[in-house]
C-alpha cells in the first residue's frame, strides 16, 4: 500500500513549522561578501600573473614534466620487451 501526501506551503512556512531560525538575513550577507571578494579577485588577476601562478618554472616546468613521460614511458617499454 502506498500513501501520497502533497503539502502545498512555501519554504518559510516549512521552516517555521519545523522550528527552524530564519537565515535570509546571514544568507544575504554571506553571498554579498563573497561576491565582493570574487570580483576583488577578479579585478586583481590578470594573464602575466594567472600563468605565474599555474606555471610557476614556466617552460622550463612543462619541458621536465615531458622528459619525466618519456623517461617513465621508455622504462616501461624496455620492461615489456624483456618480459617477452
Amino acid at each position: 500500500m502506498k500513501v501520497h501526501i502533497d503539502i502545498d506551503c512555501t519554504p518559510e512556512e516549512a521552516r517555521t513549522f519545523f522550528g527552524l531560525p530564519d537565515v535570509t538575513a546571514a544568507q544575504e550577507e554571506l553571498v554579498a561578501e563573497a561576491t565582493k571578494r570574487m570580483k576583488a579577485n577578479m579585478a586583481a588577476m590578470d594573464m602575466e600573473t594567472l600563468m605565474k601562478t599555474w606555471m610557476p618554472m614556466g617552460l622550463q616546468g612543462i619541458e621536465k614534466i615531458q622528459r619525466s613521460f618519456f623517461e617513465q614511458m621508455s622504462k616501461a617499454m624496455s620492461a615489456g620487451r624483456e618480459s617477452k
